[in-house]
């Protein structure tokens, strides 16, 4: 089954790239907005409790705001993965990452590597796995899916790396 194509107003780089590729790829905004999310949940829950207290002190709440940290950290990273995902897309600015993915391609073709890694998964099952974690951030609501196999079906034509390999 091919790719859909979307028209974007910015280069594609991977229509469903590789969980540690996304977090590598993050930027200073992506972990200032992890960093955020985890402050702000346990900030929000302290706050409801001083405008509509529930307990006495702040003490007895120490188990609830914990809890409310650990979502709040996980809710944060989901927000800068998807972020991240989305520039990996061509959805929103991502000129670095073109810039970043263009280097590290042409490299592993020069080192006679796969460009996205080697797979012991038959194509059939490399075709199905490609296609039940391609575009999985927008569903997070739902549940966290990423990409955790290598596979070639990525979206994107792959011959501007040997051809730029070629010529260095």
């Amino acid at each position: 089954m091919p790719v859909k194509q979307f028209n974007t107003a910015y280069p594609v780089i991977d229509t469903d790239p590789h969980f540690f590729r996304v977090v590598r790829y993050f930027r200073t905004s992506d972990y200032a907005a992890w960093a955020v999310g985890t402050a702000a949940a346990p900030a929000l829950f302290v706050g409801m409790e001083r405008v509509e207290p529930v307990v006495g002190n702040l003490r007895q709440l120490r188990l609830p705001i914990r809890i409310a940290t650990f979502f709040g950290a996980v809710g944060g990273f989901l927000y800068a993965y998807q972020n991240s995902s989305m520039r990996f897309w061509g959805w929103t600015e991502n000129a670095a990452e073109v810039e970043k993915d263009f280097a590290e391609m042409t490299q592993r073709v020069r080192e006679g590597k796969s460009l996205y890694g080697d797979t012991n998964m038959p194509v059939n099952v490399a075709d199905e796995s490609s296609r039940n974690s391609r575009f999985a951030q927008l569903k997070f609501g739902a549940i966290p899916w990423f990409n955790f196999a290598n596979h070639n079906n990525h979206g994107v034509d792959t011959s501007k790396y040997y051809e730029a390999s070629r010529v260095e």
